[in-house]
């Protein structure tokens, strides 16, 4: 009987080990069973005097869970009290010391909002900025106290919380700034772009508005880095860059930024170069001249650009000068030829109209009155004197025809003598 009733003793006793060595409490209430409530989750009632001097005695012994949930139950329920504020405050550094970031990131959040004349307005603000680059190097958040994957998103959402409640703070330029780290992490170029241009738009005196500029062109240069065919994103980095060794050109990343566009000229001149194969192959070759002029402009003296010397002049021994020429002023060049050769024969057809004469004989117009003798032949006449005085005048003289003799007047003795008479002897 003695052995049955020691382990019973032994285990109540253990009992009332327990209990006094804890700080939980067992809750009694009529008609129910004992309940057992962790330390810091039983019901605290007072006022905001009692309730502040709770938790400043639950911090002393070491009793975070405690003190948090007296300093919370006198915000709730006193917040417009004079120690609503620093109860507040409390709150959020006690979370942040068991490592409950988010939430503590939210208290301080209260703190700023709720209480903005608060003599721990700045304090909240650095430790909300704090815990946002926490989460941006890469702390893991944790669900049901695993940790999961990193949340960027969780960092933009503290560093927007304090460029929004302290828009002029010591922290906002740098805030703007870890958005624009954050979203670039997370794969978001166009987001953290917008991001880093904020930052030199509104911030353009801070100290963090160089890094913001050389990050822009850090995000073209990139894209052109990793093979896109994109000529934009080489070009933008080029432009990025060149801004950044205009604006801070004693930067401590000047000479990275320098490197940085040396290596993208050798990549427009070889993105240019390809392109010109390209055409080339395909036989269009004022394109492929087009690019390999682009090579030479771009980084004379390379590799690329004496090959690109070399196969311009084999192309212009292959198809001449004319078929290298540009085709704008090919299709000028025609254009003009097409004009002058249109001006020509509009000339050619006015003269014509004008002068007849030069062109053909004249046509002689047709014999209207019919009563009028014939024309006299046009022909050489071979009969101005007689060959002989012996040939008869017959022979000499054609004999009219029927129509002529009837229209001609008889002729008289007196004209045949001034005939004669008129005639030349032969000597």
């Amino acid at each position: 009987m003695k052995f049955r009733v020691l382990p019973w003793f032994l285990l109540l006793a253990l009992g009332l080990f327990l209990i006094q060595t804890t700080d939980g409490a067992v809750v009694f209430r009529p008609g129910e069973k004992a309940k057992y409530v962790p330390p810091g989750e039983e019901e605290l009632n007072g006022n905001a005097a009692e309730l502040f001097e709770i938790g400043q005695k639950a911090e002393k012994e070491g009793n975070p869970k405690r003190a948090i949930r007296a300093y919370r139950q006198l915000v709730r329920q006193h917040p417009r009290d004079a120690l609503a504020a620093g109860a507040a405050f409390r709150t959020a550094v006690l979370m942040e010391q068991v490592h409950d970031y988010l939430v503590a990131a939210g208290a301080y959040r209260v703190v700023v909002t709720n209480y903005p004349t608060s003599p721990h307005f700045l304090e909240a603000i650095e430790a909300q900025f704090r815990i946002g680059e926490m989460y941006l190097a890469g702390k893991k958040l944790k669900v049901l106290g695993i940790p999961m994957a990193t949340s960027m998103d969780r960092a933009v959402e503290i560093f927007a919380a304090v460029i929004r409640t302290a828009p002029y703070g010591k922290y906002t330029a740098r805030a703007q700034f870890d958005i624009g780290l954050a979203r670039e992490k997370q794969g978001a170029n166009d987001a953290a772009l917008q991001a880093y241009a904020a930052v030199i738009e509104k911030f353009p005196n801070d100290p963090v508005a160089a890094d913001a500029q050389y990050q822009i062109g850090y995000i073209w240069f990139t894209a052109a880095r990793a093979g896109t065919k994109d000529i934009a994103a080489t070009n933008n980095a080029r432009t990025a860059f060149q801004d950044f060794l205009f604006r801070y050109p004693n930067s401590e990343k000047a000479a990275q930024a320098r490197a940085n566009l040396q290596q993208l000229e050798h990549k427009a001149t070889s993105s240019s170069f390809d392109v010109a194969r390209y055409y080339d192959k395909q036989k269009a070759y004022r394109a492929a001249v087009i690019y390999y002029n682009e090579v030479i402009r771009q980084q004379p003296g390379s590799v690329e650009s004496e090959k690109a010397k070399k196969r311009i002049d084999q192309l212009r021994a292959k198809l001449g000068d004319k078929v290298l020429q540009p085709l704008q002023e090919v299709e000028a060049e025609k254009k003009e030829a097409e004009k002058k050769k249109g001006a020509a024969q509009e000339k050619a057809k006015s003269a014509g109209q004008s002068s007849p004469a030069l062109n053909s004989a004249p046509i002689l117009p047709p014999d209207l009155d019919s009563a009028l003798p014939p024309p006299a032949s046009t022909s050489l006449d071979t009969t101005l004197a007689p060959a002989s005085s012996s040939e008869p005048a017959s022979s000499a003289t054609p004999e009219p025809s029927s129509t002529s003799r009837e229209s001609a007047t008889p002729s008289r003795p007196e004209d045949s003598g001034s005939s004669e008479a008129m005639a030349s002897p032969t000597p």
